[in-house]
């Protein structure tokens, strides 16, 4: 050991000379998604940082060839409610493939068939110069009926909240592509937020989810079940779960005919099966303090999916998640084995194969398939390779920190890690708080090269999932209700400065960084602590009453009313924490970051934010970025963010980088 210590070199903390560039970290950044069978062929989606940031379609093909279904610049990807739903849906017939997907461009559904000569694809539906458009997603084809069920988003006017969703029909033959009035309305339009159809194993119901404002779909749905007409039409939906105070965030058809949903009728979200025609004898299948589902931030997420034997496939766990098999009759569940640790929401079935996508703190997310036979687990899709030593990757250490009034703050720390290098033992490093998005959503524990871009280089990376965030239960994520801009805050703090207390982190050299609801907790932190030496912020919300009056989109129009009040009833809330209102506080440097699209954080509270900073003699820069929406997708974009951020903290902190980066000038 001593010896291997004597090859180790001596060099401060960020002075360290890593082979992750930030090149690489954009090119490996992004997740598998939505997987889906075709037939026996497993297909999902795939990101493209350095095709535009599109998400591509891929397919496996019987002979294990990964091929992608559409090339450039075809971008499979849905915008209803912004953030998306599932864009795809595929149905196997003797003359191949039937596809229909969203393209992100024009948001117009088509219909593919890719293993037809001379195939290209061709539109569904039409265009609309009303506001935001049409938009669809979360398909379900049905080609006995020459149709294709969805979540239609109508825009009715210019207004970001002029909109109405309901579940359609669209004719696979092509007559709406010109033809709003040949796209059927299946739902009666009583809600304002919808997920699609799923219908029973024989056809005669549907079941979707649906919610009001002002609840956020983890405050409250309703589970909507109805009988399908001849005609296909859904005739007198009721409620069958849910409410205003419980949510229910998945909903599926056992093989017998009976419903499975998650709902968190008990403080976590647990899995419960039900007679459909009379909503009784509701049965809880493995009553657990853990997680069965988790936020539905985008339509067709699916944390289980059943199994023809009865059985159900299940993505469970509390913080963290593994995908079980679940035995409804006992309440067993066996975890499938291998090195995976994190479960993203979207899981499919085939006979006793199951589809799904995994990561671990070694390795990236992949499509993994679980043979529920033989018990035997392999990826199939997006295979993680090491594009550097993996002794470069960082060493995750799983912490739990006390916050005010002893509250429990659950956090993912990552030290400095180096295979060569090693810092003086009289110094110690520089550390990030890390606050995610959401804000009601975790960081979850896997490879992200991003992190692996600092901590090789010596400064150190800490997740926070503060208070409000998932995984925890109910009662964790409430914590942050009428508590927005306090409890995140409050959190990252203890965590930062237990860090700095016990001796893992300078006390001197803390930042803080975030994008959207993560950077709204940045830019707040800066304004109303003096924790930090420095922040990155990201697409952030910086001005509640600008939010709060129509300054975002629909679904997150009326978050604020569970986040910080109702604006009638709290206005001095509102102002009280926007940071546009407290720039004079603000004394660190900051990097701001935004993309010139988007529609969720608009540039105008960046812009509004700078002009008060203007003159304070404060140093900070600002990158806005063209082509890019909420959350970044092209490498180019990446890669300069990144070494924004890295330059940033060189300069604040006074490391001598060993691998330079573009100077961020810093203006005052």
């Amino acid at each position: 050991m001593g010896e291997v210590q004597d090859m180790m070199q001596n060099r401060a903390y960020g002075s360290w000379p890593s082979p992750i560039d930030a090149e690489l970290a954009a090119a490996h950044d992004g997740a598998p998604g939505y997987v889906g069978f075709v037939g026996a062929e497993a297909w999902w989606t795939e990101p493209r940082p350095t095709e535009g940031g599109r998400r591509a379609l891929m397919r496996r093909l019987p002979d294990g060839t990964e091929v992608s279904v559409l090339s450039p610049p075809w971008n499979v990807r849905s915008r209803v409610v912004e953030y998306g739903g599932r864009p795809w849906a595929g149905a196997d017939r003797p003359e191949g493939p039937l596809l229909v997907f969203a393209n992100f461009a024009d948001q117009r559904l088509y219909a593919y068939e890719p293993d037809a000569p001379h195939a290209a694809p061709r539109a569904l539906t039409p265009l609309s110069a009303v506001g935001g458009g049409l938009r669809w997603a979360d398909p379900v084809l049905r080609p006995d009926r020459g149709e294709v069920w969805c979540v239609l988003e109508e825009f009715t006017g210019e207004a970001a909240t002029d909109v109405r969703r309901v579940v359609v029909a669209v004719p696979l033959d092509g007559s709406a592509a010109e033809d709003r009035g040949a796209v059927r309305e299946l739902s009666d339009g009583a809600h304002r937020f919808v997920t699609g159809p799923r219908l029973s194993p024989d056809g005669t119901r549907a079941a979707w989810i649906a919610w009001d404002h002002p609840r956020m779909p983890w405050d409250g749905t309703d589970l909507v079940l109805a009988r399908v007409r001849d005609d296909g039409t859904f005739e007198a939906p009721r409620v069958l779960a849910g409410g205003p105070e419980e949510s229910v965030a998945q909903v599926a058809w056992a093989p017998d005919g009976r419903l499975l949903f998650s709902s968190d009728r008990t403080g976590w979200w647990n899995l419960y099966r039900a007679a459909p025609d009379t909503g009784s004898e509701v049965q809880a299948l493995c009553p657990r303090e853990e997680e069965f589902a988790g936020p539905l931030w985008q339509t067709g997420l699916n944390w289980f999916t059943p199994l023809d034997s009865g059985l159900i496939a299940v993505v469970h766990g509390k913080g963290a998640t593994a995908l079980g098999i679940l035995d409804p009759e006992t309440g067993e569940i066996v975890d499938a084995a291998g090195p995976w640790t994190e479960w993203a929401p979207t899981v499919a079935a085939h006979g006793t194969r199951v589809l799904g996508v995994a990561a671990s703190p070694r390795s990236a997310y992949e499509v993994v398939e679980l043979d529920t036979r033989t018990g035997h687990a392999r990826v199939v899709g997006a295979a993680h390779s090491d594009p550097v030593d993996p002794a470069y990757y960082p060493e995750p250490r799983i912490r739990t920190f006390t916050g005010p009034a002893g509250r429990p703050v659950h956090a993912h720390v990552y030290p400095p890690h180096h295979p060569g290098h090693v810092a003086p033992d009289d110094e110690l490093p520089p550390y990030v708080v890390w606050a995610h998005g959401g804000p009601t959503d975790r960081s979850p524990l896997v490879l992200d090269l991003a992190i692996a871009y600092f901590t090789s280089r010596g400064i150190g990376v800490a997740e926070v999932d503060y208070g409000g965030s998932t995984g925890y239960g109910r009662a964790y994520r409430e914590r942050l209700r009428g508590q927005w801009g306090i409890v995140d805050v409050e959190d990252c703090a203890a965590v930062a400065l237990a860090l700095a207390d016990e001796g893992t982190a300078d006390r001197s050299r803390l930042a803080v960084r975030g994008g959207s609801a993560g950077g709204w907790t940045a830019a707040v932190s800066l304004a109303a602590t003096d924790v930090y030496a420095c922040g990155t912020i990201s697409y952030p919300v910086l001005d509640l009453m600008a939010f709060a009056s129509g300054e975002t989109h629909d679904l997150e129009s009326r978050y604020l009313e569970s986040l910080v009040g109702p604006l009638d009833e709290e206005p001095a809330r509102y102002t009280e924490r926007s940071p546009l209102e407290h720039t004079d506080r603000v004394t660190a440097p900051f990097l701001l970051l935004q993309g010139r699209d988007d529609v969720i954080c608009p540039p105008a509270q960046s812009e509004r934010f700078l002009a008060k900073m203007a003159g304070r003699g404060i140093p900070h820069a600002y990158l806005a970025f063209e082509g890019e929406g909420h959350g970044f997708r092209r490498a180019d974009t990446m890669v300069r963010a990144l070494e924004a951020e890295l330059s940033l903290y060189a300069q604040v902190f006074g490391l001598d980088l060993a691998d330079p980066v573009p100077t961020l000038e810093l203006g005052k």
